[in-house]
């Protein structure tokens, strides 16, 4: 952290940056000045703050306990930043489900099969029992996108290709998984599922 005077015998602090390139910028700016009309000018150039003289230490201790907070925001920040890239990659096996007590995390590869229930949706895992979800079905639309192997036959359902045990056709068409549970085919979606299954 730099404290630096705005009011200087040959200088003004304010043009610090004409004498630095941006890589040696790598601490935070504080000015100092008796003069409130440098405050606009002290923020438009990023300054983290400013202090008037006469200088109280107390004001100092104020100004580095909002420096540590807002490091640790960027770090923060950095770091969800991160995260999403990573999930949007599609490095991230894993979704995240809202549950009673907190977030359940499922592997992508465990999902068999999700059912619209009203404004829930039930979730068909190979590792555990089914689990409701107080989401409507549309919240887990980026399945398909982030997960290549989920297909929606019907408006109510989405379901893992990894998990297609048998096509019927009977009944209006449907789809049987390798839990058993049956899962609609609509028939607007009748001949693109024909067609996927087909380049299986």
């Amino acid at each position: 952290m730099v404290f630096l005077d705005i009011e200087m015998p040959r200088e003004q602090g304010t043009r610090i940056f004409e004498y630095l390139d941006k890589n040696e910028i790598t601490f935070h700016l504080v000015f100092t000045t008796a003069y409130g009309d440098f405050a606009l000018e002290a923020f438009e150039m990023n300054a983290i703050d400013h202090i008037m003289k006469p200088i109280r230490a107390k004001r100092i201790y104020e100004v580095i306990e909002k420096t540590e907070e807002l490091k640790k925001q960027k770090k923060l920040h950095a770091k969800i930043q991160e995260l999403k890239e990573v999930i949007q990659s599609g490095n991230f096996d894993k979704i995240g489900v809202p549950v009673q007590d907190g977030i359940t995390f499922i592997k992508l590869e465990d999902i068999i099969h999700l059912a619209a229930d009203g404004m829930h949706t039930k979730i068909y895992c190979a590792d555990r029992s089914p689990l409701l979800i107080s989401k409507p079905l549309k919240f887990f639309n980026r399945l398909l996108e982030r997960g290549k192997t989920f297909y929606r036959p019907h408006r109510s359902h989405i379901f893992n290709l990894k998990y297609l045990k048998q096509f019927v056709r009977r009944d209006g068409n449907y789809i049987l998984l390798d839990n058993d549970t049956t899962v609609p085919l609509s028939k607007e979606k009748k001949e693109e599922f024909l067609k996927l299954i087909s380049d299986l």
